[in-house]
C-alpha cells in the first residue's frame, strides 16, 4: 500500500481484492458481508455517520461496478476500494474487532485513508449517480 500508512493486513486484503476484481458475483457477496457487519455493529453516533457517509458510497460504487453499470473507475482504484471492504469485514486485522472500543480504530483509519485517496473517483461516481437519479 502506498501512502503514509503501512499495514501488512491491508496488503493481504489488496491481494485478495485482486482475485475478486473480475468476479461480479464475488464482489456482490463481499458487499453483502459488508452490509451484515455494518448492521450488527454497535456504533457510536460519529461512527454511524462515518459509515453512512463513507462506506455506503464505497459500497454503492463497488456494486455499480460489479453490475456493469459504472465502469469509469480505474482498475487500481477498484482494487483499493475492494481491499478496504475486505479489511473492514475481516476480524483479523491490526487491532482485532473484538477489543472493545479499539477494535474498529484501524478499520476506520483505513476507511478514511482509502476514501481520501480515491476522493476524485468518489466525486466522479457521485456525479454519475446523481445523473442516473429519476427526476421527481
Amino acid at each position: 500500500m502506498n501512502g503514509p500508512m503501512k499495514n501488512t493486513f491491508f496488503d493481504i486484503a489488496m491481494g485478495q481484492a485482486s482475485r475478486l476484481a473480475g468476479k461480479p458475483g464475488r464482489i456482490l457477496a463481499l458487499l453483502a458481508k459488508l452490509g451484515a457487519k455494518i448492521n450488527r455493529g454497535h456504533w457510536s453516533p460519529l461512527q454511524r455517520q462515518m459509515i453512512k457517509d463513507k462506506f455506503m458510497v464505497l459500497g454503492r460504487m463497488a456494486k455499480a461496478y460489479a453490475l456493469g453499470r459504472y465502469r469509469a473507475i480505474p482498475w487500481k482504484t477498484m482494487l483499493i476500494l475492494l481491499a478496504a471492504v475486505i479489511y473492514f469485514i475481516n476480524p483479523l486485522d491490526l487491532i482485532p474487532d473484538l477489543i472493545p472500543l479499539m477494535g474498529f480504530t484501524d478499520d476506520f483509519a483505513i476507511l478514511l485513508w482509502v476514501y481520501n485517496a480515491i476522493g476524485t473517483e468518489v466525486d466522479k461516481f457521485l456525479e454519475w449517480e446523481q445523473s442516473q437519479a429519476i427526476p421527481v
